[in-house]
């Protein structure tokens, strides 16, 4: 599905002569991941081929059952013309808490638990995790560590906590109003929500994010918020960006 182009409510732009995609939380759903490239791709078909950037606002994994997967796909082919980024998420820096010094359930209990399975841990050692035993916590660290990819770790760990482009600023959770982009924290950019989300103050850019469920994309003078709460909405949201025009892609019929 796509929405009407329309212009943004600020003078905010991408350089010419390109295009940016955004796409918001994954959260595990392979199927949805499959289903908003090709709306990408045909989308870029449909208004001429340009280079194109896709920036992926984190949170790839958790809660859907293929996080694995999702990573495999996003590490392959995206489409012609698409040169992805990839942003860090609040639930990506659990994961490395945990791979790191499992010490607590925190991340098990907020959908962790779907992704140690689709890397193949045992379903009882995660269920005993779960309920926050030491021993099952430590366990199920290594058992993660030992079934995941090289690949998926040099992915997990280089993930970047924003962007910006022209006057975009890409970011999983939001920024801390009244504090220069440049000089924002990470734990705000994975985690924030108020007072960012009830902040109509210019940030310097507008916001583009994720992070905070809604069940429509919220289309704002300063900001963007693009997380439908795909993993169980259904919903996967993108939002396309050329000059000072937006328009929103969906996976929802």
């Amino acid at each position: 599905m796509r929405s009407t182009d329309s212009p943004t409510s600020l003078t905010a732009s991408v350089p010419r002569a390109m295009r940016v995609y955004a796409v918001g939380d994954i959260h595990g759903r392979l199927d949805l991941t499959e289903i908003i490239l090709d709306l990408i791709n045909a989308d870029q078909r449909e208004r001429g081929i340009l280079p194109a950037m896709i920036v992926f606002l984190g949170d790839y994994v958790d809660r859907g059952p293929s996080s694995k997967e999702v990573v495999d796909r996003l590490l392959g082919d995206l489409g012609e013309c698409l040169s992805p980024v990839f942003i860090k998420g609040n639930h990506e820096s659990l994961l490395l808490s945990f791979l790191r010094d499992a010490q607590d359930n925190f991340w098990l209990k907020n959908g962790g638990d779907s992704a140690l399975l689709s890397y193949g841990v045992d379903a009882d050692l995660v269920k005993f995790a779960t309920r926050g035993t030491p021993t099952g916590l430590q366990e199920a660290s290594a058992r993660f560590r030992d079934a995941l990819p090289e690949s998926h770790l040099s992915f997990y760990r280089n993930l970047r906590p924003c962007f910006r482009v022209g006057g975009y600023f890409f970011v999983h959770g939001g920024v801390r109003p009244g504090v220069p982009l440049e000089e924002q924290c990470e734990e705000d950019l994975l985690w924030i929500r108020d007072p960012f989300l009830t902040s109509n103050k210019d940030f310097g850019a507008v916001v583009v994010h994720g992070h905070t469920p809604a069940r429509e994309p919220q289309l704002l003078p300063n900001r963007i918020g693009l997380d439908t709460y795909a993993f169980k909405s259904n919903r996967l949201t993108a939002v396309g960006l050329e000059g000072t025009r937006r328009w929103i892609l969906s996976t929802a019929s």
